[in-house]
């Protein structure tokens, strides 16, 4: 199966410069996108080796395709001159310690979003959680917003603390009301069937890392997996921050997004940008369970 790239039927109607954020975040000679996330902060405080978000992300802004980020952090830990798109977390209001993470609301008004030329705008919306009615409606509100100014909306697909909830049931039900209230973009989870998932999806889905996995290969595998089921892309963080080296890690997800590269290829990318060390061994056994450069392919 191909990816459900963001060029298609409804591009003839898609404005100039929506098309343009879009191509900024997407590659077109690839059609697919690396999109490193970095915006935990929001609700889970100084995350493992994200306490200095500029330090963390400094070396591995050259080989991502889009960054997302909070505006608090964007202002204090990326330079005016990133070329990297920014997407912009615009959602929140809650804390790890709250017992329901849907609570959430839109707490970055678009007028920002266009004051520190943001790429595109992100949402999370809860379907089954206590707060599904409100996080939709703020989603609808947003995208309502967002068309005035052809702001893409990059709406992910949250389940909170129910993790269980990770199956294409669910996230094909997450998703397709996301598309139908008018995100340009869906941020979901991996599952078994996801092709189910991207077929009842008419816009591109991107793929969470979630947590950090055991290995660097379980990562590799979940995005060369995703790709393979019609994701477009991957919009990791823990599974290239917290790896041991990040950006050996990184480096071996562009190369199998953008490279086409197999698993086994990308951990070889891994490997020769890791160099001598015992990550690199460790890399290479798994469990097999489910800043202004740009870097060219």
């Amino acid at each position: 199966m191909g990816p459900r790239t963001a060029a298609g039927p409804g591009e003839r109607t898609m404005s100039w410069g929506l098309q343009n954020r879009l191509a900024r975040m997407i590659k077109p000679s690839t059609g697919r996108s690396l999109m490193l996330a970095a915006d935990h902060g929001y609700f889970m405080g100084p995350t493992h080796r994200l306490e200095n978000p500029r330090t963390t992300l400094e070396p591995l802004l050259p080989y991502c395709d889009a960054v997302a980020v909070t505006r608090g952090i964007l202002r204090s830990s990326l330079p005016p001159t990133l070329e990297v798109p920014v997407i912009l977390r615009v959602s929140g209001g809650v804390s790890i310690l709250s017992s329901d993470l849907s609570n959430e609301d839109i707490t970055t008004s678009l007028e920002d979003a266009l004051r520190v030329n943001a790429s595109a705008v992100a949402l999370s919306v809860f379907v089954g959680a206590p707060h599904e009615h409100e996080s939709l409606v703020h989603l609808s509100r947003l995208i309502d917003e967002a068309e005035r100014y052809d702001m893409p909306v990059l709406a992910i697909t949250a389940v909170g603390k129910e993790l269980e909830k990770r199956d294409a049931r669910y996230l094909a039900l997450a998703c397709r009301l996301c598309a139908e209230l008018g995100a340009h973009l869906v941020k979901t989870y991996y599952c078994e069937g996801f092709e189910k998932v991207v077929e009842g999806c008419p816009v591109p889905l991107v793929v969470a890392g979630g947590p950090k996995l055991e290995t660097e290969r379980d990562a590799l595998e979940l995005a060369s997996q995703a790709l393979a089921k019609g994701a477009i892309g991957i919009d990791m963080g823990r599974n290239i921050w917290q790896s041991d080296k990040p950006v050996a890690m990184i480096r071996a997800l562009r190369a199998i997004i953008h490279g086409k590269a197999t698993v086994e290829q990308a951990l070889e990318v891994f490997r020769k940008a890791a160099g001598p060390g015992p990550s690199s061994a460790v890399a290479a056994r798994g469990s097999r369970t489910t800043p202004s450069a740009r870097a060219p392919v």
